[in-house]
């Protein structure tokens, strides 16, 4: 049986892009083909950034199949309950996640830290969080770690009685982290980061979850590596997907 010291408790998100084919260039390509026909595929060897005025035309009035042209998948590690709301990105999204029917489970559990806002002021739809009490902090920290050992403790517990896995992982909350793996294109990665992060140059406001926006941050600095201009396009355009 796992002891309470055993069981982990994060505040963090993993993200890490584990493939990726994405460049500039990819948008150009695909654009020019509705002009150029086959000779687009030149634009593959050209400097890019030669045809950044192209690739913001797009951005801006929003002509967004270019954009498809590209993949990255990235794995991500966070709690249960960030990948809930991921999963409400459906287009342009494939997704494969950890299975509690196939494996035992790690005792690898979210705690916020201290830098979390706890406190929702405002009636729904037009709210904002604040700063928690020192009092309020200790009280989340003791209350989700008490909490989650008991429940790992009742599921191995299940699991001890020969009970299924599929059917013991219920007693288990949604702070427990999994793992998938999730691929997308340029202009399904901009819708998500457009409603899950908050940006000072977004023309709509976005009123994510923290622990989301925290996995779309990370998510966002591996793409802008890959696709300098398109991500200059984006921002430059207020954060508007095409």
């Amino acid at each position: 049986m796992t002891t309470p010291e055993s069981l982990t408790f994060r505040s963090d998100v993993t993200v890490e892009l584990v493939k990726s084919s994405a460049s500039d260039a990819d948008v150009l390509f695909a654009a020019r083909v509705s002009t150029a026909g086959e000779q687009s595929l030149d634009e593959l060897k050209k400097d890019p950034e030669r045809s950044k005025g192209l690739i913001n035309y797009l951005m801006r009035d929003r002509h967004g199949s270019p954009f498809e042209h590209n993949s990255m998948t990235f794995f991500i590690s966070a709690p249960i309950f960030v990948f809930r709301e991921f999963m409400r990105h459906r287009v342009g999204w494939s997704y494969n996640e950890e299975s509690g029917r196939y494996r035992e489970l790690e005792p690898v559990f979210y705690v916020p830290d201290t830098a979390r806002k706890l406190v929702q002021q405002g009636r729904p739809g037009k709210y904002v969080f604040v700063e928690g009490t020192p009092e309020q902090h200790s009280a989340v920290k003791g209350t989700l770690e008490t909490s989650y050992e008991q429940s790992y403790a009742a599921y191995q517990q299940l699991l001890a009685e020969g009970v299924a896995r599929e059917v013991a992982r219920s007693v288990l909350p949604v702070g427990l982290y999994s793992s998938m793996y999730a691929t997308c294109n340029a202009r399904s990665l901009m819708h998500f980061l457009g409603l899950r992060t908050q940006h000072e140059l977004a023309k709509v406001p976005s009123f994510p979850q923290r622990e989301i926006e925290m996995v779309g941050e990370k998510m966002e600095a591996e793409w802008a590596k890959l696709m300098p201009l398109t991500y200059a396009a984006y921002n430059a355009n207020g954060r508007v997907a095409p």
